[in-house]
């Protein structure tokens, strides 16, 4: 597969958008096989809050091993929204040194995690899940461009992206009900691609990302923004310009 890049987020904010679309991540150990978790937050100390089945392997291996803890892989699947050929967009490793959060700091911490991503299962945490902390050493992101690593100051100080929460929705929307903007959009592609079949591959604030499955193979392609934006007026705008929509404004064009 390949990909026509441009301007976008940079590769700090797409692990931190990445962290908050992923449902769930596997941790790995070695030795063990890789254990589902539902919490993977970054705390401000440039670690990873993620919990464990309490009666799971790598429960009891991390537990036993103390402060001195044992060497981990978190991996994220950033999957996109809509059903396609190849439908992982990203994957994220994060390794290091994975520690059990002492009993006196449990509560803190997830009132930490709760107050930035409140999730039922943390309720569970001291019954069915262990609450750990992974001690980052590196942090890599692959995609179809090849693979980058990333700083932990890097992550603390971006952002996710404001519309990552919405964008599996929006895009799943207008992939069934509005083909005819999908349609317009694929007009700004070389034409040679336009012979795929052309599908929303994602959203952000910097602009829409198409992947075109051909013959010869998957093509994502970037349609950027003029400008970055930051809230669902400035992006209905954006999206009008990049169809070519001669009202930018919606209905306030049409007034005499």
């Amino acid at each position: 597969m390949t990909a026509v890049t441009s301007s976008g987020p940079t590769t700090a904010e797409r692990v931190r958008s990445a962290c908050v679309r992923a449902g769930s991540a596997l941790l790995a150990l070695e030795g063990v096989d890789p254990e589902s978790t539902p919490v993977h937050h970054l705390m401000a100390d440039g670690s990873f809050a993620t919990l464990v089945p309490t009666g799971s392997v790598a429960a009891a291996r991390v537990c036993s091993a103390g402060t001195g803890g044992v060497q981990a892989v978190l991996e994220l699947t950033d999957y996109a929204p809509l059903p396609l050929r190849e439908p992982v967009r990203s994957l994220v490793w994060i390794r290091g040194r994975l520690v059990p959060v002492p009993p006196s700091t449990v509560r803190a911490t997830l009132d930490l995690i709760a107050a930035e991503h409140p999730a039922p299962v943390l309720l569970q945490v001291g019954t069915d899940f262990t609450l750990l902390r992974l001690e980052v050493e590196s942090v890599v992101v692959a995609d179809s461009t090849g693979a980058e690593a990333v700083g932990v100051s890097s992550l603390l100080a971006a952002e996710p992206d404001p519309f990552c929460s919405m964008e599996t929705c929006w895009l799943r929307h207008i992939d069934s009900d509005h083909r005819d903007v999908v349609a317009r959009l694929a007009g700004r592609l070389p034409g040679p691609m336009r012979r795929g079949r052309v599908r929303p591959l994602g959203l952000d604030r910097y602009g829409v990302r198409l992947r075109v499955e051909g013959d010869d193979g998957d093509h994502d392609v970037r349609l950027p923004f003029a400008k970055p934006v930051d809230d669902v007026t400035a992006l209905s705008q954006a999206i009008r310009v990049l169809m070519g929509c001669p009202f930018v404004n919606g209905l306030r064009a049409r007034q005499s």
